[in-house]
């Protein structure tokens, strides 16, 4: 498959309308940064977890970057992360990973003819799977929400995140997850600054997001998408600026 058609540019089936985002994302938000959202997950997190809504909001209008942040060589997975670390953890939002066996029950109903009619005996067999749950992980969970960063990962780093959300929210653990990723607004400033290929497209960015959740890999889970624009970029000169 080529490489554009790994690429979705707009939200597909299982979106939310943006009227419905706006009712439940404050407006300077949508200003920072651009937002979609699957299977409600925006009003969801506003109606059942407004306290962790609320600390997400409130560590995306603090969070900001630099100049030197996108030119800073090795795609600066380390500085970012650790800035939304200094938001998150210290309200309680912790790196969870979760394991466990698969117990099975199978049960066999026997019939036997007897002089006095049909007799049935069930017999029970249990099985375990160990191990059938394990290696899922979230850098950041708290009560019933997940949230993950993705600055400049191989692109595949989005099938694990959006896997464990899934694994969490199938096993009762999450009510909905929320990713925060490079909007496409951020590609012509890359290519202003002369690093383009640093930032490509085989990286997580949105376009290689909702790829992955037009195609439904999220599953049932509600997932909330915050994508990172120039307006967070604090010294970003006119000449570098998207027009």
């Amino acid at each position: 498959m080529g490489e554009d058609n790994d690429i979705a540019l707009t939200p597909g089936f299982g979106a939310d309308s943006q009227h419905e985002i706006g009712r439940f994302i404050p407006a300077d938000i949508l200003e920072l940064y651009e937002v979609h959202s699957y299977k409600h997950a925006a009003a969801i997190l506003h109606n059942s977890y407004p306290d962790e809504l609320a600390e997400i909001i409130g560590a995306l209008r603090q969070f900001r970057l630099t100049v030197n942040d996108i030119l800073k060589p090795g795609g600066n997975e380390s500085d970012i992360p650790k800035r939304i670390s200094s938001l998150l953890r210290p309200l309680g939002w912790y790196e969870t990973r979760i394991k466990g066996d698969l117990l099975i029950t199978m049960e066999i109903h026997q019939e036997h003819e007897t002089r006095s009619g049909k007799n049935k005996t069930v017999l029970q067999h249990p099985i375990k799977r160990d191990n059938y749950l394990d290696g899922h992980k979230v850098d950041y969970v708290k009560k019933s929400v997940a949230f993950d960063l993705e600055w400049n990962s191989k692109d595949q780093t989005f099938d694990r995140d959006l896997y464990a959300f899934r694994a969490f929210s199938d096993c009762g653990l999450i009510g909905a997850g929320i990713l925060l990723t490079r909007s496409a607004a951020l590609n012509p400033v890359f290519s202003k600054l002369g690093v383009k290929a640093k930032y490509g497209a085989s990286t997580t960015w949105m376009g290689k997001l909702l790829y992955r959740m037009n195609a439904g890999r999220h599953g049932g889970c509600p997932v909330l998408i915050f994508g990172i624009t120039p307006n967070i970029i604090t010294d970003l000169s006119a000449s570098a600026a998207p027009q």
